[in-house]
C-alpha cells in the first residue's frame, strides 16, 4: 500500500510534527507515503511538468492524504484527481483550522484533531478500515 500525501508546499516547516505523525503511523501499519512536495522541485514556467509529476505519483498510490489545516488550491487539485481516479481520500486538518468544504465534499474519511495524540489514533482507525 502506498498513500500520497498532499501538503501545502509553502507551509512544510510549520506542519513538520504532524507529518512525521503521519509518515509514522503509516509506516507502523505496513503503508508506504510519498510526499510530493519534498520529493520534487519546480520553477514557476514548470508547472505543467510538475502537474504531470503530481498525476504520475496519485496514479501509483493506493490513496490520498489531504493535510489542509491551511488552504492550498494545490491539495484541493491533487485529490480532485485522486477522487477522479477512484481512489479514497483523507483530509486531515486541525481543529482550529479553517474548514473546507471542497475537501469534505470529496472526502471519503475526514480526521479533525486536536492534537499529535488525537492525530495518531484518528489515522490508526482509518488505516486498519482501508
Amino acid at each position: 500500500m502506498k498513500a500520497y500525501i498532499a501538503i501545502p508546499y509553502q507551509g512544510r516547516k510549520e506542519i513538520r510534527e504532524e507529518l512525521d505523525t503521519i509518515t509514522s503511523i503509516l509506516n507502523q501499519c505496513g503503508v508506504s507515503s510519498f510526499v510530493f512536495a519534498d520529493q520534487y522541485s519546480f520553477k514557476a514556467e514548470e508547472e505543467k511538468e510538475m502537474m504531470q509529476q503530481a498525476m504520475e505519483a496519485i496514479s501509483q498510490s493506493d490513496w490520498l492524504i489531504a493535510f489542509a489545516s491551511e488552504k492550498a488550491i494545490g491539495i484541493g487539485i491533487e485529490a480532485g484527481y485522486a477522487k477522479g481516479k477512484g481512489k479514497p481520500v483523507i483530509y486531515i486538518r486541525h481543529i482550529e483550522a479553517e474548514h473546507s468544504t471542497t475537501l469534505s465534499g470529496i472526502s471519503d474519511y475526514q480526521i479533525i484533531y486536536v492534537d499529535l495524540q488525537d492525530l495518531a489514533q484518528k489515522l490508526i482507525d482509518i488505516v486498519e478500515h482501508l
